[in-house]
Order: C-alpha cells, then structure tokens, then sequence
C-alpha cells in the first residue's frame, strides 16, 4: 500500500530531505575520493600530489556535469514555460483582435459600437457581481437576442407568441410610413393596456417625424350587420381617426372565413419590414414573425396597396336617436376574401 516502506509513493514524504548544493557537494566527494583511489591502483609510481590533483580534477568535472544538466532542465523548464506563456498571448492577442474586427465591422455598417460596449459590460458586471438566478436570465436574454439577430441575418425572426415589444420597437424606429391591416381578431387589443404604448410610439412618429399611419380594418359580414357592432365600431374608427390615422375597412365574407387559412394580420414600416402575426382558426396561440426578405415585403406592399384601394372610408360616428342607427356600406369588394 502507498505509504509503506519501499515504495515509491513512501519515499519524496518519509525520506530525509537534502539540499541540492549539499547533494551536489557529496557526489563530487565520492567521485573524487573514487578517482583518487583508481588512480593509486592504477599507477602507484606517480606522486602523491599528482594523484590528488587527479582526483580534484575528476571530482570537479562531475560537478560541473552536475550543473550543466541542472542548467539545461531548468532552460528546457523555461523556454517551454515561454512558449506556454507565447501561446496563452498569442491566443489572448487575437481574441482581443477578433473583438476589435468585430466592433470595427459594426462600425462599418452603420451600428452602434456603444451599445455592443455597453452590452458586454453590462453582462460581464453581472457576471461578477450577480447571483446563479440573475446571472442565467441575462444569459438566456442575450442567447435570446442572438438568436433574433442572427435569424435577420437571413431577413426572418420567429417568436412563438405575441410579441408586443416588436411591435413598439419598430413603431418608434419608423421613418417615412406604416400601413397596417387590423382584423376581428386584435380588435380587442384596442381596449387593453398595451394598445396605449403602441398609440403613444405612432402619435410620436406622426407627430415627431411625419411618418404616415394608414390602418385598414378588416371586419366579418355578420359583424356588419349588427347594429351595435357597427355603432363601437365608427366610433372606434373615429377615435383612430382623432389621432390623425388615416383609416378604412373592409367586410370579409364569412363563408371562405371559415374554410380559408388562419388569420395573418401584417403591419408594414417603410415598405422594407413587415411584422406578421398569425393565428389559428380558434383565434388563439398568436405567432409573430419579422420578414424584411425584399421580395416579401414588396409583395406586402402591394396586396396592402390592392386592399386599400378597394376598402371604404368609415362615414361619421353614429348619435344616439330613438331610430336605428344605418349600417354603412361595405363595399363592392365584400366578395372577396381579405385578411390583415
């Protein structure tokens, strides 16, 4: 067993430990003590003070054997330290240099180096100072967010949901128009809490930049033959218009409704990106998706140019009377089966 006597394991713990110079000294004794004594068996005629200069002389050699090997261990020590050490900067210098390109290609393009700065600090911060939870959110957002930007680079992103912060996001970064198709299905979300950051963004991008908002409301044949529908209705499109949206609608027709495709509700920026958000037949499980591939978004552009075209402009918001309120026009094109 390690630790018993005779084993290698026992002797570097148990052994008594020797200097290295003191080491050093007693082999060149016995070495020179041997020669000398060789050399007095050897040839017994020499003088005595020739045979110690003998011995001296093969004593110190092997001493000066002893530090050359010592010497060449520890250059060979040294100079694989030196290479270890070469290669952990070469490999550092060129981590650094791969992130200097980086930056410099964001640069390049027109992208904000700050934010990629400040993103990487920001991380490395919580890395240092944050806890386990903290720290896996941050690494789940940014795996998030790489994900987003690294399915653009191919000009489509994914979300498995309603993605409301998309939405507002590029609202606010829009420069020139968005054009929007609103169907049955979101028309509720005009009544909710989010539908007030997302009014605020393009009444900041009318307001602030002169970006044209144009939403074309799509409603089902039986919806327009409601009476109240249709009063909740003007008025709601009354209230768009108030904030100087221009807006239309449309009727689809309720048979190709039913047996078409779920519903695609698209809102175009600038004709070079279109948020699409689609739903099953139930109206639920909402999927978003970005699309800025050309070809795409140039077929948007037009089906929303078509649509628009053919929609009608909502007539004013209806006053309370004892008699029916009159139920608008839909228009020629109510054939037609039109989605958002």
């Amino acid at each position: 067993m390690d630790g018993e006597p005779g084993t290698p394991g026992a002797g570097p713990r148990s052994g008594v430990q020797i200097a290295p110079v003191v080491l050093k000294t007693l082999i060149t004794v016995v070495v020179g003590t041997v020669a000398y004594v060789l050399t007095n068996l050897i040839d017994q005629s020499q003088d005595e003070l020739w045979k110690l200069a003998m011995s001296i002389v093969i004593g110190g050699s092997a001493l000066i054997v002893q530090y050359m090997v010592d010497f060449e261990k520890r250059l060979g020590s040294v100079e694989t330290g030196q290479r270890t050490r070469t290669r952990e900067l070469h490999d550092h210098y060129t981590r650094l240099s791969d992130a200097a390109g980086l930056l410099h290609e964001l640069d390049q393009v027109g992208m904000s180096t700050d934010d990629a700065k400040r993103l990487i600090r920001g991380a490395t911060q919580v890395g240092l100072h944050g806890n386990d939870t903290v720290r896996d959110f941050v690494r789940a957002e940014i795996k998030s967010l790489g994900s987003v930007v690294t399915d653009l680079a191919g000009g489509t992103a994914h979300w498995p949901r309603d993605n409301n912060e998309w939405l507002i996001g590029l609202t606010k970064i829009a420069r020139h128009a968005i054009d929007a198709t609103s169907s049955s299905v979101d028309r509720p979300f005009w009544d909710t809490d989010p539908a007030g950051p997302y009014l605020v963004a393009q009444i900041e991008a009318m307001r602030r930049r002169q970006v044209s908002v144009r939403r074309l409301f799509m409603i089902k044949a039986s919806e327009a033959r409601e009476e109240p529908f249709m009063a909740r209705f003007m008025e709601l499109c009354q209230e768009q218009r108030d904030l100087e949206i221009d807006v239309r609608f449309m009727v689809l027709p309720e048979q190709r409704r039913r047996t078409g495709p779920p519903t695609r509700d698209v809102v175009i920026f600038d004709s070079a990106i279109c948020l699409e958000y689609t739903t099953d037949h139930q109206g639920s499980n909402v999927r978003t998706r970005i699309d800025a591939i050309t070809d795409s978004v140039r077929d948007e552009v037009s089906r929303f140019a078509t649509l628009w075209e053919a929609a009608s402009e909502p007539g004013p918001a209806p006053v309370p009377d004892p008699g029916p309120a009159p139920v608008p026009d839909p228009g020629p094109d109510q054939g037609r089966r039109l989605r958002w």
